[in-house]
């Protein structure tokens, strides 16, 4: 069954995770209540995991820090050997976490190397996701030596180091076995290389109401169903295959035609009602012996590819797998694009616009989602900044959806949403696995999901279909267990 997960599709940013602590502290809930509502899930969730044994907690000189010092008396009291190093000195700590450190009667030592002699486990709180700097000086010496000596360790909020808004390191990071962060993750949680960092992560409630939680609109969100399965197109007692649309796939010749082949089978499984690929002559013999269900149009030129889309039922249109980087490839986007057809532009059709993407841009005005890996977005775009920042700013430069793919592709639409998608496993790095994602987006916008909608759906159903596979995954593996993933999804979604 599909698995749900930890903590709300949305994710905060740290601007506003901080403005939602304020919002709670304004309202009448103490502060120090929320510190040691979040150091108590600390070490709930520790020894949740672990038996006692000796555990270090690394504390900062800010809020994380105090966080530690509630999560180290609370092992302490429950039996667990604790030891306690602090970054600065204690007379210097303020607010909240002052008050915590008061609590602790154990020792503190200088933060450094040697306060991890002897530990077995290690709580990093040094710092958290609102981090503004690399680290330096003894807290990146001790964050080094918990890497290099791979010391099992859980992180309060984010690994120290992990930028909580791009899941960039700041200098340095330790890998840890855990992390546990309040309320909802952080972008940095999903995005690479934060999210290799983080290990499972866990969303705690520490008190704040849901109220001030969902005060102000979220744009950034985990992709999890949730977050498009109101708006699946399951099929109707009443349907048939004209009504569940009908999608198009330009395919090319010679050594290629694999790639369009993939598109068609995946656009056909995910339920699409038909599905044609356009063929040159000379390569219908390999798509016709090789495809059933999927129709197959000779395409002898630009002439022929606008009279065969002009069919209305015909409305959305795959072209780049295997389309070959020539002019014809390009007019036939162009086509597409005139006749206001719902399209997906991947590999080759983006590539053959590098050095022209205004050309591109220019020409979008009805739905489509562009799926670039980071190779052909440099194409198009030379936009700096975090993956999220620069997937969203390229939607809203291009007017289409993008989908910046990865280990934690990012979709973003022009009106600034966006999600990140964190369910990919390794074995999708394989030959014709993008053509088959531009196929299931494909589908799904022929079924008349939006492109964002499509583009979230297709990339989640991806990567759980890979993850049903595992390891030994060929493409062709994809549409072959879509159906139990869609059997699990519709149970899941209908609260079976």
């Amino acid at each position: 069954m599909i698995q749900k997960r930890d903590g709300d599709t949305a994710l905060f940013t740290t601007a506003q995770m901080a403005a939602r602590d304020r919002a709670a502290i304004e309202a009448g809930i103490a502060g120090e209540r929320l510190m040691e509502a979040a150091g108590r899930a600390v070490g709930e969730a520790i020894a949740k995991r672990w038996s006692p044994r000796p555990v270090t907690v690394l504390c900062g000189p800010g809020n994380n820090g105090g966080d530690g010092f509630v999560a180290a008396r609370w092992l302490a009291e429950a039996g667990w050997p604790v030891s306690l190093a602090l970054l600065g000195d204690r007379a210097a700590l303020k607010g909240d976490a002052a008050t915590m450190a008061a609590r602790w009667q154990g020792t503190v030592a200088a933060l450094d190397t040697a306060a991890l002699e002897g530990a077995q486990l290690v709580v990093d709180a040094v710092f958290g996701a609102g981090l503004a700097r690399d680290l330096d000086g003894p807290a990146r010496a001790v964050i080094e030596a918990v890497a290099e000596r791979r010391l099992a360790s859980v992180a309060v909020d984010v690994p120290s180091g992990v930028d909580g808004d791009s899941g960039a390191v700041r200098g340095a990071a330790a890998p840890a076995a855990l992390t546990v962060t309040f309320c909802r993750r952080k972008p940095g949680h999903l995005l690479y290389p934060g999210q290799g960092l983080c290990g499972q992560v866990v969303v705690a409630d520490i008190g704040i109401p849901e109220t001030i939680l969902d005060a102000t609109p979220i744009d950034t969100f985990a992709n999890r169903p949730a977050l498009w399965g109101g708006g699946y197109p399951w099929p109707r007692a009443e349907d048939h295959k004209y009504s569940r649309g009908h999608a198009v796939v330009v395919g090319g010749a010679g050594a290629t035609t694999g790639a369009a082949r993939l598109a068609a089978t995946a656009a056909l499984r995910v339920g699409s009602g038909l599905v044609t690929v356009t063929t040159p002559s000379a390569a219908l013999f390999i798509y016709a012996a090789s495809l059933t269900a999927v129709m197959t149009a000779v395409i002898a030129d630009d002439e022929g590819f606008v009279d065969l889309i002009a069919d209305k039922r015909k409305n959305a249109v795959l072209v780049g797998p295997g389309a070959g980087l020539n002019v014809a490839t390009r007019r036939r986007v162009g086509a597409a694009l005139d006749a206001g057809k719902a399209c997906v532009f991947d590999a080759d059709a983006l590539t053959v616009f590098e050095h022209h993407a205004h050309l591109l841009f220019d020409a979008i005005s009805s739905p489509c989602i562009l799926t670039p890996h980071e190779g052909e977005f440099s194409r198009l775009f030379d936009l700096e900044g975090s993956k999220l920042e620069r997937a969203r700013k390229a939607a809203e430069i291009s007017g289409a959806v993008i989908m910046l793919k990865g280990p934690d592709t990012v979709i973003a639409a022009p009106d600034g949403k966006a999600a990140i998608n964190d369910n990919a496993p390794p074995e999708l790095a394989t030959a014709g696995s993008g053509d088959v994602l531009a196929g299931f987006a494909v589908g799904l916008l022929a079924q008349g999901m939006t492109p964002f909608e499509a583009a979230t759906a297709a990339v989640w159903l991806h990567g759980e279909a890979a993850s049903r596979v595992g390891p030994g995954l060929i493409s062709e593996d994809l549409p072959v267990v879509l159906p139990a993933v869609l059997a699990d999804l519709k149970a899941s979604l209908a609260g079976v």
